[in-house]
């Protein structure tokens, strides 16, 4: 699906009054399963291949492995089964030994409709963060993926954390914003530290207002910290204007997988004999 395609499809949910809703995908079968559920987009990432083995989602932004490579990885697994949703591809914008151009290029062959940036340094704060944006790999980097995914006709739906990169994606050429309001919270590796949902609609209200003034247009998720079960987005659309959905990623596929998997454990240990 090109992004004309797949663009054309969000709008047209929109104007219908239904919310988009964006998946993570961190296996095939997570992939397979988000799709029977009518999700709008699929997005896969090396922290879906950390989440679902069970670790922290933080994990994708460590030294554990190479993002970009994971992802062309997981791409062999999750396009060949999706057969109606556009896929996009987590890209880590700030890869030094990638020249970002030609992968964007190698990512629309394979298959892919668009690109997120994730791993992203916007989920870093404080002074690391400082030394990362003096030392060249500042979400600046992340930004300029974004222009040239852009500029190749990918649709772009990059995170964002503060109504200034709001602004900046938007001129960049972003055709959906994700405000992100912090690690997701709930179940058994959610994160303890979060906003509050008020505080999250607070946030992803400013920086919906300031990707609007740049592009009227621009179609604007949800994401993250406490919003992490379908009542607490809802709770997010009651309390904000002009939000269009919600993409979810832990919310998507780790804690179903975690209360399925133990529910259905524990309905069988529950067996007696005779």
């Amino acid at each position: 699906m090109n992004r004309n395609e797949a663009l054309a499809r969000l709008t047209d949910q929109v104007g219908a009054g239904h919310a988009v809703i964006g998946a993570g995908a961190g296996t095939g079968l997570s992939a397979k399963c988000a799709e029977a559920g009518g999700v709008d987009l699929l997005i896969i990432y090396n922290s879906g291949r950390y989440r679902m083995a069970g670790r922290g989602s933080l994990a994708g932004l460590l030294p554990y492995g190479d993002a970009n490579a994971i992802v062309l990885d997981m791409a062999g697994e999750v396009l060949p089964v999706v057969r109606d949703v556009p896929v996009l591809a987590g890209v880590c914008g700030t890869d030094p030994f990638r020249i970002m151009g030609n992968f964007l290029d190698q990512l629309k062959a394979v298959g892919f409709t668009g690109v997120q940036n994730f791993p992203t340094v916007g989920l870093y704060d404080g002074t690391f963060r400082a030394n990362l944006e003096e030392t060249g790999m500042g979400f600046g980097l992340e930004i300029d993926m974004i222009r040239q995914a852009h500029e190749r006709d990918l649709l772009t739906a990059p995170y964002v954390f503060d109504p200034d990169q709001a602004a900046e994606m938007a001129r960049a050429g972003a055709d959906v914003l994700v405000p992100h309001v912090g690690l997701t919270t709930k179940g058994a590796i959610g994160a303890a530290t979060a906003l509050t949902l008020d505080q999250a609609a607070t946030a992803v209200q400013e920086m919906h207002d300031a990707a609007k003034r740049v592009n009227p247009d621009i179609i604007v998720l949800c994401h993250g910290g406490p919003i992490a079960e379908p009542a607490d987005a809802r709770y997010i659309l009651e309390h904000t204007s002009g939000i269009a959905g919600f993409f979810g990623a832990s919310s998507m596929e780790r804690l179903p997988t975690e209360r399925a998997i133990t529910d259905q454990a524990r309905a069988f240990k529950s067996l007696s004999l005779g």
